[in-house]
């Protein structure tokens, strides 16, 4: 999949988490990359998170899959929504709609979530707290935004699902297979489908929040901690009040706390990992036989590109002019001289081939062949 007519920097200034973007189908050749059935059939695996929302009158109600098989013959006439998250990570054709959004970096990019709706279907007015492309693949949906929201904004009363208890629409539009809605973090919208076949692929983006960075990293930090790293204050002398905390007392706990916190190195080191770390962490994507170096290389060298696993993330922090961390799937790897080029390729293609003017180092092939053993490339990933 690639763009036709989209002007990624263009959007990046005007509109990326600023305001909504009606994009009339920008792809060069829109072809639906999963059937209804194949959807379907996601939904009744274990390992795959689904849900079912189904609507009577104005209520809806949410069930969590995995779906029995015979749960779609139940159905009845009342609009419904099948929802499928990260099916990115099992077609690979869903895989291929993330990368012409390459422009945005790899941390951003959280997964690729399918809707199959019936006729009247949706998920009722909500607001998300990420950046989201909504590409309608099959049939037709209406889809309707309001204004800004946040944590206070009210909710109706709802188990499962985060409903707006008043929704105010602004602006709205008919998508047709191609076309692609921009929603920005905390802008109300509503999606309902136009019709029979309504397929949508929705693009969300991570946007980790304060309380999550701070929850996470200090939860890392007091992992290496230990109980005698106590506070001190031999040079401690006699005080009126004896009730007082003394400004000394608060500097020195402050510190205390706070030169842990500042480490912007080993901040850096921790979130590369954070971010870095798999949607669905559980899961074994290891091949059923590892593979040595040697039998690697020759593998690569006969033509063979290593494929990136969908569900893998790989990104990088330079530490300076000749070494680089390559983060992949909350392990680290420290890059220096020709393994800084090959850490670059890995986060920037979705495949690595062997150029035949250019010769893989053993530390290079090294890398590759843990990578791979441990699940993140592969030689036959579809």
């Amino acid at each position: 999949m690639q763009f036709d007519n989209f002007n990624s920097a263009t959007f990046l200034r005007d509109h990326w988490q600023k305001k909504p973007l009606l994009i009339r189908n920008p792809w060069k050749k829109w072809h639906n990359p999963l059937s209804p059935d194949e959807l379907a059939g996601l939904a009744c695996e274990d390992a795959v998170e689904s849900r079912l929302i189904t609507q009577t009158s104005d209520d809806w109600n949410a069930e969590h899959g995995p779906l029995p098989e015979t749960r779609f013959g139940e159905l009845d006439k009342s609009p419904w929504t099948l929802l499928v998250q990260a099916v990115d990570q099992h077609v690979a054709d869903v895989a291929a709609l993330i990368e012409p959004f390459r422009f945005i970096p790899n941390w951003r990019i959280d997964d690729v979530m399918v809707s199959y709706a019936s006729d009247a279907g949706g998920v009722g007015p909500h607001f998300d707290h990420y950046d989201v492309f909504l590409i309608q693949g099959l049939g037709q949906r209406r889809w309707q935004v309001g204004g800004m929201c946040n944590d206070q904004t009210p909710l109706r009363s709802h188990d499962d699902l985060l409903l707006l208890a008043d929704f105010d629409v602004v602006d709205e539009w008919v998508l047709d297979p191609g076309d692609m809605l921009y929603i920005p973090p905390g802008i109300a919208h509503n999606g309902v489908a136009v019709g029979k076949d309504c397929m949508t692929y929705s693009i969300g983006f991570r946007s980790p929040s304060r309380k999550e960075l701070i929850g996470n990293w200090c939860d890392n930090l007091l992992s290496e901690m230990t109980d005698d790293d106590r506070y001190r204050d031999a040079d401690l002398a006699a005080q009126p009040n004896p009730g007082e905390i003394s400004a000394n007392a608060i500097d020195r706990l402050h510190t205390m706390v706070t030169e842990k916190l500042s480490n912007r190195d080993e901040f850096a080191r921790w979130f590369g990992q954070f971010s870095s770390t798999p949607r669905y962490p559980e899961t074994d994507w290891r091949p059923e036989e590892p593979i040595e170096i040697g039998h690697l290389r020759e593998v690569l060298t006969a033509g063979n590109p290593l494929l990136r696993n969908p569900a893998s993330r790989f990104s990088f922090i330079r530490e300076s002019d000749d070494t680089l961390l390559l983060f992949v799937d909350g392990e680290y790897f420290s890059c220096r001289d020709e393994m800084i080029p090959l850490a670059e390729r890995l986060c920037a293609q979705n495949q690595i081939a062997v150029d035949h003017d250019r010769k893989l180092s053993d530390a290079a092939v090294s890398l590759l062949t843990e990578l791979y053993n441990r699940g993140s490339l592969s030689f036959d990933w579809g």
